[in-house]
C-alpha cells in the first residue's frame, strides 16, 4: 500500500470516527462517571467490536449483510434494541452518567473491566453501521492485485487506533466536568438527555435503510 492510499484512509476514518454516536457517547458517559482510566475498557471492547466486525466484511459477510434484507432487518432491530435498553436504563434513573456517593460505596460493580468491556464491545458489535462501513470503505483502498491479510490489518489497525484515541480523548473531557455533572439537579437533566440520546440512534439505527444495487 502506498502513503498516500494510506494517509488519504486515514483522513476518512477519521471524520468517521469523530462524528457523534453511540461510542462516544458511552465514552463520554463513562469518562464522566468512572473517569479516562475506567474508560480504556469500555475503549478496548469498542476495538474489539470494530475488531470482529471488520473481519467479518472483509470474509465476505458484509456483503451478505447488504444482499440479504432478513439478515439486515435482524442485526438491525438488535442493535436498536440494545441502544434502547441502554437509553431507557438512564432514564429510568438505573443507570446515571455521574458515580453517586452511594454508587461509589457499593463496591463500585457497575465500573467493573468486565462490564465495561463488555458494554463497549456489545454496543459495537450491535451495530451494522460499521459493517456497511467497512464494505463500502475497503474496496477503495485496496489493492486485489495485492495480498490481502496485510492489507486488512494496516486498515483496521488504523481504525481501531484512531477509534481508541478519539474515545479516551473524550472521555478526558467528560472527567474535567465531572465537579460539574456531580450537582444533582444538572446531573438528572444530563441523565434524561443521554438517554434520550441513546433512544433517538436506536430509532434512527431502526430507519437505515439497506443499500441497493
Amino acid at each position: 500500500m502506498s502513503i498516500e492510499t494510506i494517509l488519504s484512509y486515514t483522513a476518512v476514518a477519521w471524520l468517521a470516527i469523530v462524528s457523534p454516536g453511540p461510542a462516544i457517547l458511552l465514552a463520554l458517559r463513562n469518562g464522566a462517571a468512572f473517569g479516562v482510566r475506567a474508560t480504556l475498557w469500555s475503549s478496548l471492547g469498542n476495538i474489539t467490536g470494530i475488531f470482529v466486525l471488520s473481519a467479518t466484511a472483509m470474509l465476505g459477510l458484509g456483503v451478505l449483510l447488504m444482499s440479504s434484507a432478513l439478515l439486515f432487518g435482524v442485526v438491525k432491530t438488535l442493535g436498536a434494541l440494545y441502544l434502547f435498553y441502554v437509553g431507557l436504563r438512564h432514564l429510568l434513573g438505573r443507570s446515571s452518567v455521574v458515580s453517586t456517593p452511594s454508587a461509589l460505596s457499593d463496591g463500585g460493580a457497575s465500573s467493573s473491566p468486565r462490564r465495561l468491556y463488555r458494554e463497549g464491545f456489545l454496543l459495537a458489535a450491535t451495530n451494522p453501521k460499521p459493517i456497511l462501513f467497512f464494505t463500502a470503505l475497503f474496496p477503495q483502498f485496496v489493492n486485489a492485485a495485492a495480498p490481502l491479510l496485510p492489507q486488512f490489518f494496516v486498515l483496521t489497525g488504523i481504525f481501531m487506533a484512531l477509534s481508541f484515541i478519539t474515545l479516551l480523548g473524550y472521555a478526558l473531557v467528560a472527567g474535567s466536568a465531572k465537579s460539574l455533572l456531580v450537582k444533582p439537579n444538572f446531573a438528572k437533566w444530563v441523565n434524561r438527555v443521554v438517554g434520550s440520546v441513546f433512544i433517538s440512534f436506536g430509532a434512527a439505527l431502526l430507519a437505515l435503510r439497506r443499500p441497493t444495487a
